[in-house]
């Protein structure tokens, strides 16, 4: 053989025809690959959390066989087989050296492989392209199971339940959060471990990871038994999240925008009045005179330490709005641009955004800009009495998404930027750490990135549509996030963009989405809404005592805003969701310990029912319960499958009758109801309530 492996600290080292594979072990069941042009590796850990040291792995075992051209690392559940074959290359002239990688189950089984070099095809599995610099675009290939069924990868709105023949683009956008995590039906989960701007693709004849520019091919793999194993290993991998505070399980209400500390208060004291329950009001963007000021306008809340004082009384926490975006004209610009604090454009004027007026976004991946936004929001928020931060804009969202173009501390955006969301949240998440306020914190964000669930990361589902078909694209939203490691989840109850509040067609879609807010891990008000008048549109025009303009407010959004039978229907679902405090808890308190999501697919609890595999209109919230939203309009019944077989029992909450799981029924779902469906015995308290 003219290549061979060595093995140090029980890591598997390959070198041949200028390139270099390492594998090793990475938590229970589970294995790090790196692979790269002759370099040495980088020793970034990416969205893994450090690797124990090798003594704690020491259950993996490394065999080479006799003559040198196998070697296997055997880690529990998982066996690598890594193969070196020397090619003749009659057109090159010459011997090539190849390594090709195999991943097996406890019986035997291949999971997948990387894709063979074809014969007379010549493929590499690995490929990469330079780009100067140091940097390459790559290309990873696998045979995988062409019977599979495949979940995670984040938030993509779509309705897709089994993501096998998908493809994604691995960057964040505006209702995208890209995850590079896939769990397979087979028995095994994928981590594309690079941050990277670049894409995936599920399809039959292979799995494609590509990344635009890196220093090198970087991947962990798990097996697992079940979707539950293979959960467990990957929050053991990437972080857990940590216990949901009690406040963030009951009602949160929201609109676009609460322009004053007197509109805010109002709200909150007509929440008291008519006995609807609430725990958190949030305060949105453009309470500041300038983006990247991070302080309230004084005009507008002339002592937000009373403000947070009275509504800390009424027992309602306080979150307000963050944005990264640093203004050109903002107190704070000068000091950062000096210091380099701000993502800086690579050609072209440095401007990240002109959502009203020129703008540049902070730099999250600089521990100095971090500390620097934090202490700015500490003293101008914190120390004010605010409780959480919604952290807005966390892509970022640049005005067009030219992701070339932005270079960051830590390297080019091209390179690295779908790190941007998790450090934008770890900023907070630390400084809250410092604070004190250990097991208070919850921080609302727009996107998020492999390990963002260790920083009390509750991610929404961004700007998305008011309609029906984005209502039902929130379910798949909900579950895949969950899959791919993120248990938080929210949406804007109605959707964001433009629900006109007279309008029957929407409150009808705002009574459904309602019912799913209730059923998702926090329930939460919001959206742009308008109201028809006959010079169109209407929204709130906003002036300050000079008569400078400031950003618009939309319509009401409170539950008494639509009449008295959506004000119905907003109640009755906010008591059902008090009533499910102790599950939802209990429901926190195991994704906290184990990774398992809050929201699930049916698969998830009854993987051996294949009919599950590709439900995409229904859910299990944790293990006990199955819901089944209405996403159509006008539908007054809807059909339900109930997973499982006839030793499943299943209990219709409304009506209290019992089915026989395996089977699909038809029920009825007036306006102020949701079907849900509990596992014979445990309905915590649902029947009679629904």
């Amino acid at each position: 053989m003219l290549s061979a492996f060595s093995v140090i600290d029980g890591v598997i080292r390959w070198k041949g025809d200028g390139e270099c594979l390492q594998v090793e072990p990475w938590g229970k069941d589970s294995v790090r690959v790196r692979a790269s042009k002759n370099r040495r590796m980088s020793d970034s850990d990416g969205g893994l959390l450090p690797r124990r040291q090798p003594s704690e792995d020491s259950g993996a075992t490394i065999s080479l066989h006799e003559d040198g051209s196998v070697a296997e690392l055997i880690n529990g559940r998982l066996t690598v087989r890594l193969t070196i074959r020397e090619i003749f290359n009659a057109g090159a002239g010459g011997l090539e050296s190849r390594c090709s990688l195999a991943f097996i189950n406890a019986d035997g089984k291949t999971l997948f492989e990387e894709l063979s070099s074809g014969g007379s095809l010549n493929r590499k599995a690995r490929k990469y392209t330079p780009l100067g610099g140091g940097a390459m675009s790559v290309t990873a290939s696998f045979l995988a199971p062409r019977d599979e069924h495949l979940y995670g990868m984040g938030e993509y709105q779509q309705d897709f339940m089994d993501l096998k023949g998908c493809s994604f683009e691995l960057a964040h956008r505006n209702s995208q959060a890209s995850i590079p995590f896939v769990v397979s039906s087979a028995g095994y989960g994928f981590l594309w471990n690079n941050p990277s701007i670049g894409s995936a693709t599920f399809s039959l004849n292979r799995t494609e990871w590509f990344a635009q520019s890196t220093p090198q091919i970087d991947y962990w793999v798990t097996a697992g038994g079940s979707p539950a194993d293979i959960m467990h290993n990957y929050a053991d991998a990437t972080g857990h999240a940590p216990v949901m505070p009690d406040w963030g399980l009951g009602f949160w209400q929201c609109k676009l925008r609460y322009w004053n500390q007197q509109q805010v208060l109002d709200v909150a004291r007509e929440f008291k009045r008519r006995g609807i329950p609430l725990d958190v009001i949030v305060i949105d963007f453009f309470h500041w005179p300038h983006m990247g000021d991070f302080r309230f306008e004084d005009e507008f809340w002339p002592d937000p330490k009373a403000m947070c004082d009275e509504l800390h009384a009424m027992g309602i926490k306080v979150m307000v709005s963050v944005w990264p975006q640093v203004s050109l004209k903002s107190e704070n610009y000068a000091y950062m641009h000096a210091n380099n604090l701000l993502v800086n454009a690579e050609s072209g004027i440095d401007v990240g955004m002109m959502f009203l007026e020129p703008n540049q976004f902070y730099d999250a991946t600089n521990p100095e800009a971090r500390r620097f936004v934090w202490e700015k929001c500490k003293h101008n928020y914190v120390d004010k009495g605010v409780d959480a931060f919604w952290l807005d804009e966390a892509e970022p969202e640049y005005g067009t998404y030219d992701f070339s173009n932005y270079r960051y501390y830590a390297g080019p955006n091209q390179e690295i930027g779908n790190i941007y969301p998790r450090d934008y949240n770890k900023g907070f998440f630390e400084g809250q750490i410092k604070d004190g306020r250990q097991d208070q914190i919850v921080n609302l964000t727009r996107c998020a990135w492999v390990g963002s669930q260790r920083y009390a990361s509750l991610v929404w589902s961004g700007d998305v549509g008011s309609t029906f078909e984005d209502l039902r694209a929130q379910i798949t939203c909900a579950i895949h996030m969950g899959m791919a490691g993120i248990p938080w989840f929210t949406t804007d109850m109605g959707g964001f963009h433009d629900g006109r509040i007279d309008s029957p067609e929407f409150k009808e879609l705002l009574m459904r989405w309602c019912a799913f807010s209730c059923f998702s891990p926090v329930m939460r008000n919001h959206g742009d809404r308008s109201l028809e008048r006959q010079e169109g549109s209407f929204k709130e025009s906003i002036y300050a005592a000079d008569g400078s303009p400031r950003l618009p407010s939309g319509a009401e959004n409170e539950p008494w805003s639509y009449g008295d039978q959506v004000e119905a229907v907003f109640k009755k679902f906010i008591s059902v969701r008090e009533a499910l405090r102790p599950y939802l808890h209990e429901l926190f308190q195991t994704a906290h310990e184990s990774g398992d999501p809050v929201v699930r697919g049916l698969f998830y609890e009854f993987n051996e029912d294949e009919k599950s595999y590709n439900i995409s209109d229904e859910y299990m919230l944790g293990p006990d319960l199955l819901v089944a939203p209405v996403t159509a309009a006008g539908a007054r019944e809807r059909q339900v499958y109930l997973p499982g077989d006839s030793s499943v029992h299943w209990t219709f909450v409304k009506s209290g009758a019992s089915y026989e799981g395996g089977t699909r029924i038809t029920v009825e779902a007036p306006i102020d109801e949701i079907p849900v469906f509990a596992v014979e015995g445990r309905d915590h308290g649902l029947i009679g309530l629904m």
